[in-house]
């Protein structure tokens, strides 16, 4: 219930009887502003609204913080008034009837009314004047409820102008009029009483309003009596006055922004629209001041995150229920799935999702009918098309019974019209930088006034601003989505078992610079049994380093399938690296493990040194690596290291971000890495964890980490078979003979058939190809049975199709239909070729 001075807006008409017993109808029962005024406790005024401004000629600034005694004309119910002087300044008279005067015993227990003839200032436009300039006599109706509750206030007033009802027309003589209350009646305002009064006192919680609320519901509601039979509520007017001319209008109207934005230029168009009846009048200054602290309060409200969800709820929480009822949000089915989407307008095939509803009613009534999440498109003939394509505000000041059924026609099987018919509609687009990227539909309460001019002004201002800050949180997701999708698909799914290893990774994204970063894992399978593990860091940040990384990465695939040397794969990274750009630097530590042999070889290229855990003693070190240049400088030789390991033992590698902080000597770092490696832990990735969050909790941490550990398990003699072959061609039978008694020794018969079949064809062409009389076979029993076949022969077999009437080009068809995983790679003294089949489940 804001106050303000009424243009005549009529609320209904109501019957008076005369002395004949006839019924006439009259229009007189306007809507009356009301000044509404709390008191606490103390007998302080609490809340003085602008009504109360108005009528009593009192700012709020002299009235809030003072007695409420010498402000107001409510006799009997103020504390400790005293009532000559009261009466001093205020004459009463009539209006009270013979149930009230109980009340009146200075501890209100039930609503009191009243009439009083005040002497106020401020008032010289109005008539009576009265004791020199400046003051006038204002004939004054009160109404006064008592609070009770947990609150400060102790009484609300509510007070308005009986001199704006003192009028006749043709048909109605006002004869008296008198303030009452109606007890216990059905109040039809009360839904609207309950929605305003948070406006009315903005200091008030939501719970406190609705204390008031159910206290003034259950006491009664003023009534004014115009004759001696028919009665009508005093409800609040929410008709905007107009004062001055069109001139004053735009430059009062345009001063009343600050300290706020300045008001829009359709704002002061509508303004001169909505004045131009005449020119001699203006839209109160208050009015639009309170509209622009509303979009700012608003604007306030949301943007305080970059997430999307959490934006469209601010939005739409954001005007319910102060300037709607219902506010329901649809965003494009691209912006809900953080997608680009063509240029041009929407049509009716484009996707709409119902992102978010906010509304007053019951708990739970909008929730079947228009569930939040669903996608649908919308007809050319509905006002959501014309906004969405026009890409302006919609206006429907009442929903009518047709426009509600051409609007239910589009939810199936769903009667959406009891919900929206009758109701005022405002749609308005969300849209930024000339881009529909959703709209909201605004409903209004049948009881409430409808949406208006300034209504469709201040909502379109208010989805340019909300249209605004989910562009940004979209292109926010939208970035944050591609920058996490080229991350993820730049750092490798490792298998959590290598033959003769277990390996866990992690990987913790900048906490201020997003996932993309230049740091990367990864392992790579190699011939003999053993693995690659990698661990690089591109110096920087952002997309230039994710992208080297992933060309770095992709390098270093690339030449451990070729066995280099871990020295001569560096040495050839730093060439590649200098041939792409002088930006390009990197360090990489680059290690060959090999079960078999119980050994590691390994190579730094400007890299922290891994730690070796040792399953003996649990003792941690650094290893002694030669330190390199990082990969990019070039013309520094790299050296690699050959480093015994038993079975148990754990190489962990990381990037320096896990052990680098601002202001701390990295040494530091590195100490606490040793300790929480050889700390013992149930799993590897409770290793890993173990780790990062002795490292981790630290702070000053800005850049990536990267971390990978292998658990060095080896692989035991019993497991491996090796047979040395000659050249003769009828080495491939005694091959598959010595599989098939190897196989039945370590009880996997159910093998023999496909491994003795596959490897007699491999070591026929090796026998073919070999430029010596050196060719070996190798069993390795692990994960998969492995089977690899080596010679001299440099050249790499391919996958031929042969057909009826070719001699060769059949043994790797049946190696690639029933094997596992197979392939060939080169060696330093020829290539292998090998293949994998799983072993049975027993």
């Amino acid at each position: 219930m804001e106050s303000g001075t009424s243009r005549g807006t009529e609320v209904g008409t109501s019957p008076s009887r005369t002395a004949g017993n006839r019924v006439t109808e009259h229009a007189d029962a306007g809507r009356v502003p009301l000044a509404v005024v709390a008191v606490d406790r103390d007998g302080l005024v609490s809340h003085w609204s602008t009504g109360a401004r108005r009528l009593f000629g009192v700012s709020r600034r002299d009235a809030v913080g003072h007695p409420a005694v010498d402000l107001l004309p409510v006799s009997g119910v103020l504390p400790e008034e005293d009532e000559t002087a009261l009466y001093g300044a205020h004459a009463a008279y009539d209006g009270l009837g013979p149930d009230l005067e109980s009340s009146l015993d200075g501890r209100l227990s039930y609503p009191a009314a009243g009439r009083a003839r005040l002497t106020v200032p401020g008032r010289e436009h109005e008539a009576d004047h009265e004791g020199g300039q400046g003051r006038c006599r204002v004939d004054v109706l009160w109404w006064a409820y008592p609070l009770v509750g947990p609150g400060r206030e102790r009484l609300l007033v509510l007070a308005a102008d009986a001199g704006a009802m003192r009028h006749t027309d043709d048909r109605v003589a006002v004869e008296r009029i008198a303030p009452a209350f109606a007890l216990h009646t059905d109040f039809p305002g009360a839904e609207e009483l309950a929605r305003r009064l948070p406006e009315i006192l903005p200091s008030m919680s939501v719970d406190e309003g609705a204390r008031v609320v159910a206290q003034i519901l259950e006491l009664g509601y003023p009534v004014m009596e115009f004759s001696q039979n028919d009665r009508v509520p005093v409800t609040p007017d929410w008709g905007v006055p107009r004062r001055a001319g069109r001139k004053a209008r735009r430059e009062r109207a345009a001063g009343a922004a600050a300290p706020g934005p300045p008001l829009p230029r359709d704002a002061l168009d509508a303004l001169d629209t909505y004045g131009a009846e005449d020119e001699g009048e203006d839209l109160e200054y208050v009015a639009v001041r309170e509209r622009l602290e509303f979009l700012n309060e608003v604007s306030g409200r949301i943007g305080t995150s970059l997430d999307l969800a959490r934006t469209v709820l601010e939005v739409s929480r954001a005007v319910v229920p102060r300037f709607t009822d219902v506010a329901g949000t649809y965003l494009r089915e691209q912006v809900v799935a953080g997608e680009g989407f063509p240029d041009g307008v929407p049509d009716t095939t484009t996707m709409w999702h119902r992102v978010a509803l906010e509304h007053t009613d019951e708990p739970g009534r909008w929730d079947d009918v228009v569930p939040v999440g669903e996608a649908m498109p919308f007809p050319a003939h509905t006002p959501f098309f014309q906004c969405m394509t026009t890409g302006e505000p919609v206006l429907v000041p009442r929903i009518s019974e047709r426009m509600g059924h051409m609007i239910a026609a589009q939810f199936e099987k769903r009667d959406i019209r009891p919900l929206i018919t009758h109701r005022s509609m405002l749609v308005v687009p969300l849209k930024a930088r000339n881009v529909v990227l959703g709209f909201m539909v605004l409903l209004r309460h049948p009881e409430r006034v409808e949406f208006n001019d300034m209504d469709r002004v201040t909502g379109a201002e208010l989805a340019a601003r909300a249209g605004l800050v989910l562009d940004n949180a979209r292109m926010y997701t939208y970035q944050e989505s591609v920058a996490e999708t080229l991350q993820d698909s730049m750092l490798p799914q490792i298998a959590p078992r290598m033959a003769g290893c277990d390996i866990a990774t992690r990987y913790l994204p900048g906490t201020l610079l997003g996932r993309v970063g230049g740091d990367w894992f990864d392992s790579v399978k190699l011939p003999g049994s053993r693995t690659a593990l990698v661990v690089g860091d591109v110096m920087g940040h952002g997309l230039n380093s994710a992208a080297m990384m992933g060309q770095l990465r992709t390098a270093v695939q690339t030449m451990a399938a070729l066995d280099l040397p871990p020295a001569q794969l560096l040495r050839n990274l730093d060439d590649l690296a200098q041939r792409l750009g002088e930006h390009y630097l990197a360090t990489c530590l680059y290690a060959i493990y090999d079960p078999i042999a119980g050994e590691l070889h390994i190579a730094n290229a400007g890299h922290i040194p891994p730690v070796l855990v040792r399953a003996a003693n649990g003792h941690s070190d650094l290893l002694d690596l030669p330190t390199g240049a990082p990969i990019g400088v070039g013309g520094v030789p790299f050296e690699t290291v050959r480093v015994p390991v038993a079975t148990g033992d754990r190489l962990v590698m990381c990037t320096d971000g896990l052990v680098e902080v601002r202001g701390e000597d990295i040494g530091v770092g590195l100490a606490t890495l040793c300790e929480s490696a050889a700390h013992p832990a149930a799993s590897m990735d409770d290793a890993c964890d173990t780790i990062i969050r002795a490292l981790n909790t630290r702070g000053g941490r800005k850049d990536d980490v990267a971390l990978l550990m292998a658990r060095l398990n080896g692989i035991e003699p019993e497991d491996i078979a090796e047979w040395r072959l000659t050249s003769d061609p009828a080495e491939a039978g005694r091959a598959r003979a010595a599989v098939r008694e190897q196989l039945h020794d370590w009880d996997l018969q159910r093998l023999a058939d496909p491994a003795e079949l596959m490897a007699g064809e491999l070591v026929a062409n090796a026998v073919r190809h070999t430029h010596s009389r050196r060719v070996e076979l190798r069993l390795v029993r692990g994960d998969t049975l492995l089977c690899e076949v080596a010679d001299d022969d440099h050249t790499l077999p391919t996958l031929l199709s042969a057909g009826q009437g070719d001699e060769f080009g059949r043994g790797l068809r049946v190696v690639s239909t029933l094997a596992r995983e197979w392939g060939a790679s080169r060696t330093s003294g020829g290539k292998t070729v090998w293949f994998e089949l799983t072993l049975p489940r027993h």
